[in-house]
């Protein structure tokens, strides 16, 4: 695993030893900065969250192409080591906060977030309920973001806070690139 661009281009990331830990392939993670890139969502000084982390892999390519923050989640210590590690590597570890949680039950924001991923493991049934803890947690808000990773045969019904932008299948990952609505719904049903 490597960051694909920007500032730490090239610059490799410490790797799972454990298939409990799925990171996003290098070229998904090319075409998703690619889809961003081009009229999606501006990452310069952005603040970004990165649920279900893993390694922390969209987060630091995040940072490598000019977010200010970004706040990693994950539930799994082994996970969070490796992101902790990652931002060491990196240099990061000002620019990255780490959170151990489930992402079904999200701790309240800080504020909210320009841009979340969002990588739980496939075919689980966790991203509704998923958004439904950013929402309500506060980690949303009008115009930020929300990039979905699901498996390249899921299909994912998108909570009415959401409006799909783009979409594409890349190997095994699907990615979904939404964005929240303006105005900001204040509720919105638990799934």
């Amino acid at each position: 695993m490597r960051i694909i661009g920007g500032k730490w281009r090239g610059r490799r990331l410490l790797a799972p030893k454990t298939a409990a830990i799925r990171p996003t392939a290098d070229r998904a993670r090319e075409s998703l900065f690619n889809m961003l890139a081009h009229g999606v969502a501006t990452l310069n000084g952005a603040t970004v969250a990165d649920i279900c982390a893993g390694t922390g892999a969209l987060g630091f390519e995040a940072l490598s192409r000019g977010a200010a923050r970004a706040v990693f989640v994950d539930q799994n210590p082994a996970a969070l080591e490796l992101a902790r590690r990652n931002a060491a590597v990196l240099g990061a570890e000002d620019a990255a906060k780490i959170i151990r949680a489930d992402a079904c039950r999200l701790p309240p924001a800080e504020a909210p977030v320009d841009l979340a991923f969002l990588d739980p493991p496939y075919r689980q049934g966790l991203i509704l309920p998923t958004l439904a803890a950013l929402h309500r947690q506060g980690w949303l808000k009008a115009g930020s973001v929300v990039v979905i990773e699901i498996g390249h045969d899921e299909d994912v019904a998108l909570p009415p806070f959401l409006d799909a932008v783009k979409d594409r299948t890349v190997g095994e990952a699907k990615l979904v690139v939404t964005v929240v609505k303006s105005p900001f719904p204040k509720n919105i049903p638990s799934p």
